[in-house]
């Protein structure tokens, strides 16, 4: 099984769990992509409107799409790797508004169980 399904759940039931302390943290609509990751691998997540929702799929209205490995991906949810070394380096691609993509890392954090 793929790493970054166990990671995009766990954001999923955080979004669930503590929507509203999320929206005021993130204030976008996210697009995760997992170039690997076949359809599981594909997640809205919007910390723009209410409390906050996930959408398994790909939404067209995000602010900012970004796309990475499974393994990639895994390893910067465990901290391993940094986001923008994995940007530089053409792991992580991003498109829509780069900044937004920097507020992706704290956001990983709290959907820590």
């Amino acid at each position: 099984m793929a790493k970054s399904k166990v990671i995009l759940d766990m954001i999923e039931a955080a979004v669930k769990s503590k929507g509203a302390e999320m929206v005021k943290m993130g204030g976008a609509v996210f697009q995760l992509i997992i170039s690997d990751g076949g359809p599981d691998g594909k997640l809205c997540i919007d910390l723009k409107n209410g409390s906050g929702s996930t959408k398994r799929g790909e939404e067209g209205q995000a602010d900012v799409t970004i796309t990475l490995a499974d393994a990639d991906f895994a390893d910067m949810a465990e901290g391993k790797l940094d986001g923008m070394q994995a940007f530089m380096s053409g792991k992580l691609k991003i498109s829509g508004n780069m900044m937004l993509a920097q507020k992706l890392g704290p956001i990983l954090e709290s959907a820590k169980p």
